[in-house]
């Protein structure tokens, strides 16, 4: 468990994939920015099985209510990080949070030089998120998905080893 001021990121279990699975197919979660793409409960299963190289953590309030999951995986000599909270949790700091406590621990314990994350154009509030993580836009991907009927572009945000410095949300014990 990564433990924060706001929330805690603890590793998905096999137990929280039916959770998973409910939160992927709900439009509501997902949001306007996201695609909306079904997700069987086998189809997230498997996926938990067959990607060795990616870890989801679920993001829980301090009473242990589950509120999110945040996501990484290996991406172009790094990792890419991303992130959902259910919508009556956003606003309150824990997205910021469990950006930060991610953050810290992949570069304290992994061998990467770069994070990356993407999110929509018009996603203020996801940019905010990366922003006071201190990642850095580094531009538009035109057409890179296809989601409610039209093609999509997506913001690039990184944030590279030597950029990051020292941690900012992992206890003492965790660094």
């Amino acid at each position: 468990m990564l433990p924060g001021t706001l929330v805690d990121l603890r590793l998905a279990e096999r137990a929280d994939l039916p959770m998973l699975a409910g939160w992927l197919n709900d439009i509501d979660v997902n949001g306007e920015f996201e695609p909306f793409v079904q997700s069987s409960l086998s189809d997230v299963e498997r996926d938990f099985e067959a990607k060795p190289d990616e870890r989801w953590w679920i993001v829980q309030a301090k009473d242990g209510t589950p509120v999110g999951y945040v996501g990484h995986g290996k991406a172009n000599g790094g990792c890419w990080i991303g992130y959902v909270l259910v919508p009556g949790e956003r606003g309150k700091g824990y997205g910021s949070e469990a950006v930060l406590l991610v953050t810290d621990y992949l570069f304290l314990h992994k061998e990467i030089g770069r994070i990356q994350a993407e999110t929509h154009p018009a996603n203020a509030a996801s940019q905010r998120v990366l922003e006071k993580a201190g990642f850095i836009r580094e531009g538009i991907l035109r057409r890179t998905f296809f989601s409610r009927g039209v093609w999509r572009d997506t913001a690039m945000y990184s944030l590279l080893r030597e950029e990051w410095g020292s941690p900012r949300a992992l206890p003492a014990g965790y660094r």
